[in-house]
């Protein structure tokens, strides 16, 4: 004899496959939410050891160990990604990830750092905003605090990423010859 849940799921497959839509529409949202985050590079300021050239796929999307300085402002590390209640998402709904990433305005009201492509982000499609969202709950947490963020006058405890101008870095000191 068949337990209920299999034969629902079954006859939900069935019914799926007969109107020609997917039996998991969360699945199908969720490969499509991977596809962007990937293609949208988020791994890359997200993901530790990413911007050191090794980065740690055990902690994917799990913040980062890079701070990105702007000059006056201060200096600021990707932040877990991950649905950890502590140190992640984990409190967020879909659509608070979905206002973030596109409007750059945290569930608290606090604006992201512009180094976040949050204006770029505000082209997606709702639903593809909604994916993005949907794969980011759907990934195992990673209890991870990011450091940061650090004021103007603060002292960075991470490695930081310095855009400069020319002038500015001409200026730095020169290695010692070899």
């Amino acid at each position: 004899m068949s337990h209920p849940r299999s034969l629902f799921a079954i006859t939900v497959g069935a019914v799926a496959a007969l109107l020609g839509t997917p039996a998991s529409a969360d699945e199908e949202q969720i490969a499509r939410g991977s596809y962007l985050v990937a293609v949208g590079s988020c791994t890359d300021c997200h993901t530790p050891g990413h911007l050191l050239g090794a980065p740690d796929d055990k902690r994917l999307l799990g913040g980062s160990d890079v701070g990105f300085a702007i000059p006056g402002v201060g200096v600021f590390l990707g932040p877990n990604l991950t649905p950890d209640k502590d140190t992640g998402l984990g409190n967020w709904s879909a659509q608070q990830i979905v206002t973030a990433i596109t409007t750059g305005v945290r569930p608290d009201g606090r604006a992201l750092v512009p180094v976040m492509p949050y204006a770029t982000l505000s082209r997606l499609t709702p639903a593809d905003a909604l994916a993005v969202a949907a794969y980011l709950k759907s990934l195992p947490p990673v209890r991870n605090k990011v450091a940061g963020p650090f004021g103007p006058n603060d002292k960075p405890t991470s490695f930081v990423l310095t855009v400069l101008p020319a002038d500015a870095y001409n200026a730095l000191p020169k290695p010692p010859p070899k």
